[in-house]
């Protein structure tokens, strides 16, 4: 069977069970299985034998039972990335690339002095699969990264990441927000997408996110913003003088957000809305 007519039978299977882009996972799934790009399939029409054949039948059973792309292909973009994910790890949203790309904008507008860079230091919490880390740890490669997180499943894809892009700058540790840093260790911006839905909202998420993404990674408490209680305080006496603390934040959330860094001393406070309108991003400068 040739490509193009596998593509059209696979976004007829996948149909009745995702109602979104299955035309565009379908040539995913079928380029997956013989290992090449979405626009080679088509120009050349390429030919699909049976031990290829196998291989998207059961990637189309996985996705019928609504197990995400990203796990069945083992990789996502972010920004110039490819990263590895899987079962354990969050999968890196668009929102967070935004994140990662106002942060990038931040750090080079901040100081222009010969060497800055070398002297930075980035500090990503909850940082999963690393995604944040890397991107500002490849933007900026003088700099020294570093990524936490309570899950050593999450952990191993970081530092697997870190390998894929070659990125020596990133280091991660495992262990709760600031725990498992040395003490007297400063930060000029420390940022975060830490866990923030609502518990009782869990259930109503997409069958792809509830079901298969990992639930420490979701739930935010009661209201959503138990991590923000934590790191936001804690952050303070890690940021360097004029350092920035920044975070991602649910729909809903970011007035209480910047009322919280405004209480905790923060200023310059600021948010950043999604491509869909959602303010997404807070920040606060700490100036000592």
């Amino acid at each position: 069977m040739k490509a193009r007519q596998k593509i059209r039978e696979v976004a007829e299977i996948l149909s009745p069970h995702i109602h979104d882009s299955v035309n565009t996972e379908a040539e995913l799934i079928v380029a997956q299985a013989l290992q090449a790009g979405r626009a080679e399939i088509y120009v050349n029409n390429l030919e699909v034998d049976s031990v290829q054949a196998q291989a998207i039948e059961n990637m189309v059973l996985r996705r019928s039972r609504r197990e995400p792309l990203q796990y069945i292909t083992g990789s996502v973009e972010f920004l110039t990335l490819t990263l590895r994910v899987g079962q354990g790890v969050l999968i890196p949203r668009p929102e967070t690339e935004l994140m990662a790309e106002h942060a990038v904008k931040l750090l080079r507008g901040r100081n222009l002095e010969p060497g800055f860079y070398l002297r930075t230091t980035i500090l990503d919490l909850c940082t999963g699969s690393g995604c944040l880390a890397l991107a500002l740890a490849a933007e900026f490669p003088g700099a020294l990264v570093y990524g936490t997180d309570v899950s050593e499943r999450a952990l191993a894809y970081a530092r697997q990441n870190a390998r894929m892009n070659g990125i020596s700058n990133a280091s991660f540790m495992a262990g709760h927000l600031f725990d498992p840093l040395p003490a007297g260790r400063y930060f000029d911006l420390v940022l975060s997408n830490p866990p923030y839905v609502k518990s009782r909202e869990i259930p109503l998420l997409q069958p792809e996110v509830r079901d298969w993404e990992p639930a420490a990674a979701l739930d935010g408490g009661a209201d959503g913003l138990d991590f923000y209680r934590q790191i936001i305080p804690a952050a303070a006496g890690r940021l360097k003088d004029g350092g920035v603390l920044m975070v991602e934040v649910g729909e809903g959330q970011a007035e209480e957000v910047a009322a919280m860094l405004r209480k905790a001393g923060y200023g310059e406070i600021m948010t950043k809305k999604d491509y869909g309108g959602i303010e997404r991003i807070v920040q606060g400068r700490w100036i000592k």
